[in-house]
């Protein structure tokens, strides 16, 4: 039985996962669940953050630097080989994940920081195919490719196997516009159950909430939810937001469809477009769009019903 669930992990981790983002995309155009908004910009765009950033920038990262370690802390190769998989799972697992929820929160904080990763939020919708749509050197400074790296050299490579593939299935699932958890929140007995899951891992009522175009009907919260495998970093950190409902729009509200190469590679190339953010003399943060969006929230929060808060981080 161990064997076989080794077999399923190593084949997941390799044709596997692309296998099942397939299956799974194909499902969600075949349900018209991308309402006609994937025109050709945005699919070159998905395509391009696909093949570039996850197949090929990852990857090469971790052989790169597979190489290099050995060359600067040789005699630390396989230094916590000894570690039971167990315990190697949960150090990999919490050092992966936590250190791309400050990766994430601060690009979301910092303005200078927030046109790298922009582009995973101009999509206006939300599936499989946007789910790996990133600028280029936003995940060529993901901080967890390098640590996860320096863990597996270290011995830890085998419970790392594993957690890619369970991190990959629950973030993938998060960004897919298939709701798996509704049925967790309309059925009474399994509330819950409910409540433990979106308050461990991200669901897709807590990540699409994080991909709202607007936060003025108090379920949209851009400013958290930026837990990727785990959700109870933003519990734990007070930036967690759950209503158990999701948004009607999705993406940035001033979206200008800028064109693919440069949300693919911003700023080695910039937006054709006028006052975006992604443009030669664009600005960091639409401060306008922001400012106006401060203003509805206030609004919003004086007259509207309360909604199930975990805290609310800024």
């Amino acid at each position: 039985m161990i064997a076989i669930i080794e077999s399923v992990f190593k084949h997941f981790s390799s044709w596997g996962f692309p296998v099942l983002v397939f299956i799974l995309g194909t499902a969600e155009f075949s349900l018209g669940l991308y309402e006609k908004k994937w025109n050709k910009n945005e699919k070159i765009l998905d395509i391009a953050c696909y093949v570039v950033p996850f197949i090929i920038i990852g990857p090469a990262v971790a052989y790169f630097g597979l190489k290099f370690l050995p060359l600067i802390i040789p005699d630390l190769k396989g230094v916590f080989s000894w570690v039971p998989f167990f315990w190697g799972f949960i150090i990999i697992a919490i050092a992966d994940d936590l250190t791309q929820y400050w990766y994430h929160r601060l690009h979301h904080e910092i303005p200078w920081l927030w046109r790298f990763h922009r582009t995973h939020h101009s999509a206006p919708y939300m599936g499989m195919a946007m789910a790996s749509r990133q600028n280029v050197i936003y995940t060529f400074f993901f901080s967890q490719i390098y640590l996860t790296t320096t863990l597996v050299y270290l011995g830890l490579g085998y419970p790392a196997l594993f957690v890619k593939v369970l991190k990959g299935i629950i973030v993938t699932f998060a960004h897919s516009s298939i709701a798996w958890d509704k049925p967790f929140y309309k059925y009474k007995f399994l509330h819950p159950v409910a409540w433990v899951f979106e308050r461990v891992i991200s669901t897709p009522a807590t990540h699409h909430a994080h991909h709202a175009s607007s936060t003025d009907d108090g379920i949209g919260y851009y400013k958290g939810n930026f837990g990727n495998m785990f959700f109870f970093w933003d519990v734990i950190f007070g930036t967690a937001h759950i209503s158990r409902q999701f948004p009607k729009a999705y993406g940035i509200s001033h979206y200008e469809g800028d064109p693919w190469y440069a949300q693919l590679a911003w700023p080695l190339f910039k937006s054709n477009i006028k006052g975006s953010e992604l443009s030669a003399d664009g600005p960091a943060v639409r401060k306008d769009i922001d400012i106006q969006k401060e203003t509805d929230e206030e609004e919003f929060y004086q007259h509207a019903e309360p909604v199930l808060w975990v805290g609310k981080g800024h």
